[in-house]
C-alpha cells in the first residue's frame, strides 16, 4: 500500500537528486520495486494496521496509507542524516548515500524527504492540520535525541536513564507519531488515539533497545552494518550503559575504553563486546525489551472499543520488534 505512494513521489524528485534518493532505497531507475527492498517499513506498517483497527472505509484507509507515506520519508531522513553523522559506509547491505554520493548530496537526499514528507498528507481533510503538527512535534523530538545523541558518545559516565531519555525522543517519538496518526485519520476516539499514541511510545523503546543490541552482537549478513558498529563509535547504547552501571570489573575496563580516542579496530571493538556481554549489558536490554513489551500491549487492552481480532496484528507487529535480527 505505502511503496507504491513512495515511488511515485520519488520519480518525481529533481532528477539530480532522484538517483541518490532512489539507491538508499534501493530502487531502479524507473520500475515499481517490490516491497522488500525499501527497509523493514515499520513505521508505515503501524500507521496503516493502528488506522485499519477503527476503519473499514477505503477512502479512509488511502488517507492512513498517504500518512505511512509521509512517515516513512520522515525516517529514511534521518537514516541518510544519521549515516553521515555516524560515519557508517553501509545502510541495508548498500554503500550509505554519503559513501557513494558524498555528504553534501546526502545532506540535500535528507532534505528533500523531510520537506516532502508532509505533501504526502491529504491537505483537504479535516484532519491535516492535527496530522502535520503531529509529524512536527516528532522531527523536533527526533531532532533533539539525535543531538543527544552524539553527546553521549565517548562518556563513560552515561546512565541507562539516559539512554531511554536519547531513545524516547530519537526513535520512539517517531513510531508513537505513526501509531497516533493511523488512528486520528481512520477517526478514532481522543482517547483510543492517545493509547495508541502511548503504545508506539513504549513499543519505540523496545524497538530502539532491540537496535541497540543489534548494533553490537548482530550478524552484518542480516543488518548490514559493520560488526559492533556502535561500539566503534563508542556510543552510548542502553546496554552498553547498563553494563557502564553494573559496578563490575568489567564496567571499569569498559569505561576505559569509553575514555580513549582515535579511531577503534576490529579486535578491539571485540573485546568491548565481551565486556559489555560479561558486565550484563545484554541481559538488562532484553529484560527492558520485555518490560515496555508489555507496556505497549497494557495500551492497546485499554482501548475496550476494539475487537481482538482488530488489534491481533499490531500485536503480532510488536513481538516481532522484540524478536527480529535485522
Amino acid at each position: 500500500m505505502v511503496t507504491p505512494l513512495l515511488h511515485r513521489a520519488v520519480t518525481e524528485f529533481d532528477h539530480r537528486l532522484r538517483p541518490v534518493v532512489a539507491h538508499h532505497f534501493g530502487w531502479p531507475q524507473s520500475d515499481p520495486p517490490p516491497a522488500t527492498t525499501s527497509g523493514k517499513m515499520v513505521r508505515a506498517t503501524l500507521t496503516v494496521l493502528a488506522g485499519e483497527c477503527f476503519t473499514d472505509d477505503a477512502d479512509a484507509i488511502s488517507q492512513v496509507a498517504a500518512a505511512g507515506a509521509a512517515v516513512e520519508m520522515i525516517h529514511n531522513f534521518s537514516l541518510i542524516h544519521d549515516d553521515v553523522m555516524d560515519g557508517d559506509v553501509e545502510r541495508r547491505g548498500r554503500p550509505a548515500v554519503w559513501h557513494e554520493y558524498g555528504v553534501p548530496a546526502a545532506i540535500l537526499a535528507g532534505d528533500l524527504l523531510l520537506a516532502q514528507a508532509p505533501l504526502m498528507l491529504d491537505g483537504s481533510s479535516a484532519s491535516y492540520p492535527a496530522a502535520t503538527r503531529l509529524l512536527s512535534d516528532a522531527v523536533t523530538r527526533l531532532a533533539a535525541g539525535q543531538m543527544a545523541d552524539l553527546s553521549l558518545e565517548g562518556r563513560a559516565q552515561s546512565s541507562p536513564d539516559d539512554a531511554l531519555a536519547v531513545a524516547s525522543d530519537k526513535t520512539a517519538a517517531l513510531l508513537a507519531c505513526s501509531c497516533e496518526l493511523g488512528a486520528l485519520l481512520a477517526g478514532a476516539s481522543p482517547e483510543a488515539t492517545r493509547r495508541f499514541n502511548r503504545f508506539g511510545l513504549h513499543l519505540g523503546l523496545a524497538f530502539q533497545i532491540a537496535d541497540d543490541i543489534l548494533g553490537i552482537w548482530g550478524d552484518p549478513l542480516h543488518t548490514g552494518k559493520p560488526v559492533g558498529s556502535d561500539l566503534r563509535n563508542r556510543k552510548g547504547s542502553f546496554p552498553v550503559t547498563a553494563a557502564l552501571a553494573s559496578g563490575t570489573p568489567e564496567a571499569a575496563e569498559l569505561a576505559r575504553f569509553y575514555a580513549g580516542q582515535g579511531p577503534v579496530g576490529e579486535e578491539e571493538a571485540r573485546h568491548a563486546t565481551d565486556l559489555v556481554t560479561r558486565a550484563g549489558g545484554r541481559a538488562s536490554a532484553l529484560q527492558e525489551i520485555e518490560r515496555f513489551g508489555k507496556l505497549a500491549r497494557a495500551e492497546l487492552d485499554a482501548v475496550r472499543e476494539l475487537p481482538v481480532e482488530r488489534v491481533a496484528p499490531l500485536l503480532s507487529l510488536a513481538d516481532y520488534v522484540a524478536s527480529r535480527n535485522h
